[in-house]
């Protein structure tokens, strides 16, 4: 590597398009406290905090794929003695000798928390001169004098926090973009026609749901809901999304789709009972030949199947999925007759009012179109006098069968 790269006031790496790490420069290393071969042909990870391990995963890969670069991500580095090291990230995929290579600067910024602390200091300090002024005539110059200068820190500092609040909204801008892009489309054929509305309560949501069809008369449909809200719980429901996209289109059984998705998430918080997270989950699996609903309730409100006989409620039979090892999902299985209707949705639909409300909106517009019935939860959620509690994710499917 050229000296002045390997010696350079920020570190430098190159990564296979897999993830490997080829080739380091000597700042990084030192950086890390690794030395060249204790990390040549490890995969990015191991560099990585388990935060940024997932975010590398759902949004630096897509990103490198689809634009070839990377601008200012932030993330955080691990050293070998286990020091967390915040670094901004630049990265930029290039072709030689036909294989793509990335290469990625990292700055370290430290300084940002330094930052911070100077304005609280500067803050005490300038409290200290306005109190001075009540001194004589010299210390009253010295106190204003001290002002002007710590007013001109205090806008330096504002400054910067102002631009990295407008870099911080522009990436969670585009993460909600890539959220939503995983949303599966809604289905409408002569055996079912399913419609879906999802609303985040701030950029990013914890709530998520697939539609699938497996084969011509099979379809799989699941609602998730992860505790919390923003960041942490979207970075969760994307990284669950991908599981159970490939275990439902690839057989559909509900006990193993919901006991893999459980041990995933116990396998991501097994080392960090800090970061611990669980989801609330309904997974049904609809046979429209053998008029069958197969479903497992881990936690999560009531699914409703509303019929010419009345509406029966899908009922939670087992906690939700991550907070306990061990736990049996069992399958329930009900039938349906033609011209039923179910609706799924989050705690967010139904709070502060309890899900009792959704069974009378049901059972009085049985004869609606699903249009028309969708359209009339939406403005329950907005009746103002009603939705005290907008701070909360927002999903429901609805689903006529036919």
């Amino acid at each position: 590597m050229d000296e002045q790269l390997n010696h350079a006031p920020g570190g430098f790496l190159t990564l296979s398009e897999d993830g490997i790490i080829i080739s380091s420069n000597q700042t990084l290393l030192e950086e890390l406290n690794y030395s060249l071969p204790q990390i040549i042909g490890q995969h990015i990870n191991k560099i990585f905090t388990k935060s940024a391990q997932l975010f590398y995963q759902l949004y630096f890969v897509p990103l490198i794929k689809v634009n070839k670069k990377v601008d200012e991500m932030y993330l955080s580095l691990e050293s070998k003695n286990k020091k967390e090291i915040p670094v901004l990230l630049n990265a930029q995929a290039k072709v030689r000798q036909n294989e793509t290579v990335i290469e990625c600067v990292l700055i370290p910024i430290r300084k940002r928390e330094e930052l911070e602390n100077a304005l609280l200091v500067a803050k005490k300090e300038a409290e200290a001169a306005l109190m001075a002024k009540n001194k004589a005539v010299s210390d009253l110059e010295i106190a204003l004098r001290s002002l002007e200068e710590k007013q001109a820190e205090l806008l330096k500092v504002n400054e910067l926090n102002q631009k990295y609040n407008i870099e911080t909204k522009k990436e969670l801008e585009l993460a909600r973009k890539i959220q939503e892009t995983t949303l599966t489309d809604s289905i409408s054929n002569e055996y079912i026609h399913i419609e879906a509305f999802y609303k985040a309560s701030h950029e990013l949501s914890g709530d998520i749901y697939g539609i699938y069809q497996i084969d011509k008369h099979r379809y799989g449909i699941i609602i998730l809901d992860v505790m919390g809200h923003g960041i942490s719980s979207s970075l969760i429901t994307m990284s669950v999304q991908s599981l159970f996209q490939r275990l439902i289109s690839r057989e559909g059984n509900p006990e193993i789709v919901i006991k893999e998705l459980d041990h995933h998430l116990h396998s991501l918080f097994q080392n960090n009972e800090e970061a611990w997270h669980y989801c609330t989950v309904i997974y049904l699996l609809i046979d429209t030949k053998e008029k069958k609903i197969d479903f497992i309730n881990a936690g999560h409100p009531p699914a409703f199947l509303q019929s010419s006989k009345g509406i029966q409620e899908l009922n939670s039979s087992s906690p939700p999925i991550g907070t306990f090892e061990g736990v049996q999902f069992k399958t329930t299985t009900i039938p349906y007759l033609r011209g039923s209707r179910l609706l799924l949705y989050t705690d967010g639909v139904t709070d502060p009012f309890g899900f009792n409300h959704l069974k009378p909106l049901l059972q009085d517009n049985k004869t609606k179109p699903m249009h028309d019935l969708k359209e009339m939860i939406i403005q329950s959620m907005n009746n103002t006098e009603l939705a005290y509690h907008q701070s909360d994710d927002k999903c429901f499917l609805l689903i006529d069968l036919h």
